[in-house]
C-alpha cells in the first residue's frame, strides 16, 4: 500500500500529501532552473530530509541515554552540480547544543547522526559534510 500520493499542479509545482497523517507538501522548480521558487524544490527537500533524519536519529538516541538536545539547529546548505544537474554535496551544520554535553555523549549523538537510514541512502559520490559546532 502506498504511503504518499502527489499531484502534478503545473507551472513546475508539484502537492504531496502523506496518507497516513493528512499533511501537505508543496514543491516549485527554483528560480534557476524554469521555476518560481516559492516553495521547496525537489532537491531542497532532498537535504531538508537529510538534516531532518540525522537529528531525528539523534534524538532517539539522546532519548535512550537521558540527553536533552531540545533546540538544536541546523543550517543546511545545498551545492548544485550541473552536466548532469544534481545535487553535488550537502552541508549540515548542527549547533545550538547543551554546554553539558561530555566526549562520550558527543561521539554517541555524531555516530547517530552519520548513520541515518537517508545519509546511508544517498549515493556515495553525494558530498556529505557534516559539521557539529559543541
Amino acid at each position: 500500500m502506498h504511503s504518499i500520493e502527489l499531484s502534478y499542479q503545473g507551472n513546475l509545482r508539484t502537492e504531496a500529501t502523506h496518507l497516513a497523517s493528512g499533511k501537505h507538501i508543496v514543491t516549485d522548480a527554483p528560480l534557476d532552473n524554469h521555476g518560481l521558487g516559492q516553495a521547496f524544490s525537489p532537491t531542497d527537500l532532498l537535504c531538508a530530509s537529510l538534516a531532518a533524519c540525522m537529528t531525528t536519529i539523534m534524538g532517539i538516541s539522546a532519548n535512550a541515554h537521558q540527553i536533552d538536545i531540545t533546540g538544536m539547529k541546523c543550517n543546511i546548505t545545498k551545492i548544485m552540480a550541473s552536466a548532469p544537474r544534481r545535487v553535488a554535496g550537502i552541508k549540515v551544520e548542527l549547533s545550538d547544543f547543551p554546554n553539558s554535553l561530555n566526549e562520550r555523549e558527543k561521539a554517541l549523538l555524531e555516530h547517530a547522526a552519520k548513520t541515518c537510514p537517508v545519509a546511508l541512502s544517498l549515493h556515495p559520490d553525494l558530498q556529505q559534510e557534516l559539521i557539529f559546532n559543541w
